[in-house]
């Protein structure tokens, strides 16, 4: 195998990776990390375990399609959902989106089950992300191509790049030197206390691109990753995500981390090659994205407006014949729980045992419901097809015929 170029840059040129503990910038960042984690934890509390659990499940497809939007492939959650059943288009390019989508919850899975837990801003930390995402990959999404040289690369999955790449007016580290600045990028961001990286989550961001140590997926990756930094940091049991708030925010989001790859200006600008300025830019406007979210779910959870919503729905769907009569009160139930037992189930709908089976099995087979067998207790579902009616706002609305 060739040996990739290197050509000899020393791995200061991507100071600061953090603002400086003295820096005019750093107090007011530290305010927002911690407001951060006060709403965090207030979200989190405020959400019975078994409606938790559910709501984490619909979170990663949200997260899933925020992020691939932002990298132009606009992958309808409903397609999502329904790749997750191994229900695929019988359309190429479709169908290959599914995957995509598929592999990256699964990876988001991974996370939430606690298998990053501590190496997320690790080299292979961030090697396992990428492998993991880009392995169950199509071939069709797995080819680059170079907009120099027109040559087309196949993407190996959790190994460094091998070619020399510019991103905009960008030209990242060649790619000989990619190791040893993961190397630096896992010595400062790696070993940190929780408020630093909360704050580190952002600017690790940052420079993940700026290195952009594989030859495609970078942008996936560095979210994972600073999702994964959050949850560790914050503790989140996975019920916001920021992907959603910087897709809303796609123009500032990518303007910030194309001022982070600008020089110092000056004296005042720190002490590194970059812009510290530019860096504390960024991570105020990360932080600030992540609070709006974890306020953005908190106002769509309010018990009393949520379960409105939610019966609401019911009811409407019982009118026209979609699920049983009196399926309200049994969700209204759930909400208030972590789970009910199913032999609770006729007291909560007011009828009898044959009523009871029919409510459970249509509320079941919609997805409102979930269970883990046929005698297990029964959780909230939040399935996509209903997001847009219990959770406006969380995703677009579904095309048409497919609600």
């Amino acid at each position: 195998m060739k040996t990739p170029a290197d050509r000899g840059e020393t791995t200061s040129l991507m100071e600061p990776l953090l603002v400086g503990e003295s820096s005019r910038w750093r107090p007011p960042l530290h305010d927002k990390a911690l407001a951060l984690v006060a709403a965090s934890t207030r979200l989190d509390s405020s959400l019975p375990r078994g409606v938790a659990h559910g709501l984490a499940q619909l979170v990663r497809s949200m997260n899933c399609y925020y992020s691939n939007l932002i990298e132009g492939h606009d992958t309808h959650p409903v397609d999502i959902e329904r790749a997750l059943r191994a229900d695929y288009s019988a359309e190429p390019r479709k169908r290959d989106l599914q995957l995509e989508a598929r592999s990256h919850i699964a990876v988001q899975a991974w996370i939430d089950a606690g298998g990053l837990r501590g190496r997320a801003a690790t080299a292979e930390g961030v090697r396992e992300i990428h492998r993991r995402f880009c392995e169950e990959l199509p071939e069709s999404l797995l080819a680059v191509e170079n907009p120099a040289s027109g040559s087309r690369q196949r993407v190996v999955p959790g190994r460094w790049r091998e070619s020399a790449v510019a991103v905009g007016r960008h030209h990242a580290v060649s790619p000989g030197a990619v190791a040893s600045f993961m190397e630096r990028f896992e010595a400062v961001y790696a070993r940190l206390g929780k408020l630093d990286t909360i704050l580190a989550a952002a600017a690790a961001h940052h420079r993940l691109l700026w290195i952009h140590p594989f030859a495609d997926g970078n942008g996936r990756v560095a979210r994972l990753m600073s999702y994964a930094m959050l949850q560790d940091a914050v503790g989140t049991i996975g019920i916001w995500s920021i992907a959603r708030g910087l897709a809303r925010n796609e123009p500032r989001y990518k303007d910030l981390l194309e001022e982070c790859d600008q020089p110092r200006h000056g004296a005042l600008d720190g002490r590194g090659a970059l812009s510290e300025e530019a860096l504390a830019g960024f991570i105020g406007f990360f932080l600030d994205i992540c609070l709006d979210q974890v306020t953005f779910m908190e106002g769509l959870l309010q018990p009393a407006s949520f379960a409105r919503r939610v019966v609401g729905w019911a009811d409407e769907e019982a009118a026209v014949g979609r699920i049983a009569a009196r399926s309200g009160s049994l969700l209204e139930a759930v909400m208030g729980r972590s789970e009910v037992e199913r032999g609770d189930v006729e007291q909560l709908v007011g009828g009898s045992e044959r009523t009871a089976r029919r409510v459970t099995s249509a509320l079941l087979a919609r997805g409102a419901l979930v269970s883990d067998s046929p005698r297990a207790p029964l959780r909230l579902g939040f399935p996509v097809t209903v997001a847009h009616r219990w959770l406006p706002g969380l995703f677009p609305e579904p095309p048409s015929g497919r609600d």
